[in-house]
């Protein structure tokens, strides 16, 4: 499942005269390894309040609020593999990651969309086919807009589950911890064991690897 609504539909979301609003964000541009996910929520009324950047939060406090949001709220993920960042670029990955977001959480509701509302300094209008909704960038948005930092906290724990299940398939890089960052650990796993299909190979890290 990568979406999903209250369900008591409409009457649950915060969804204004003029469209609902979406927040959105993502989660894992920096690592070595997994994909990068876009998450896109829209409010529900009885929306779990201490909404914060998913970065400030502890660990059992961003579980519980994902859970809470996935149960309160209208809520879709968008998932690019490594693969394709490889393709692409990790840039554009992203934007298609938050539009893949946006066009399931749009399709669920069934809605006029009134504005997205992303974290950063830069929206996928005009830089992604199929990108179509009024979109305005916030730099630290997900600090100060409830909706995308419930969609940082929901984009995070997507992505961490993705590497804490395929830290099992490839053990030695330790990503149950690192989640595919370039920690020490995983750093002496690449140049021992070499890079994995989970791997970026564009990154300079692993491109380096390939070579030994």
């Amino acid at each position: 499942m990568v979406s999903g609504t209250p369900k008591t539909e409409f009457g649950a979301l915060d969804i204004q005269k003029n469209g609902a609003m979406i927040g959105v964000d993502e989660a894992g541009r920096g690592p070595l390894a997994g994909p990068v996910v876009a998450a896109a929520v829209v409010l529900g009324k009885s929306a779990p309040g201490g909404l914060a950047d998913s970065k400030v939060l502890s660990s059992k406090k961003r579980a519980g609020l994902d859970l809470e949001i996935r149960r309160t709220c209208a809520w879709a993920v968008g998932i690019v593999e490594p693969q394709r960042i490889d393709e692409i670029n990790i840039l554009q990955a992203t934007l298609q990651a938050m539009t893949e977001a946006v066009q399931r959480l749009d399709t669920e509701l069934g809605c006029t969309i009134g504005e997205v509302l992303i974290d950063g300094n830069m929206t996928p209008e005009g830089r992604r086919a199929g990108w179509r909704w009024p979109a305005r960038a916030i730099v630290g948005g997900d600090g100060t807009e409830p909706a995308i930092s419930a969609a940082s906290i929901v984009a995070k724990e997507w992505r961490d589950r993705i590497m804490i299940q395929a830290a099992q398939t490839h053990p030695h890089y330790g990503w149950e911890r690192n989640k595919g960052y370039g920690s020490r650990e995983h750093m002496e796993a690449l140049r021992v064991h070499g890079p994995t299909p989970m791997h970026r190979h564009s990154f300079a890290p692993v491109a380096q690897a390939n070579l030994l």
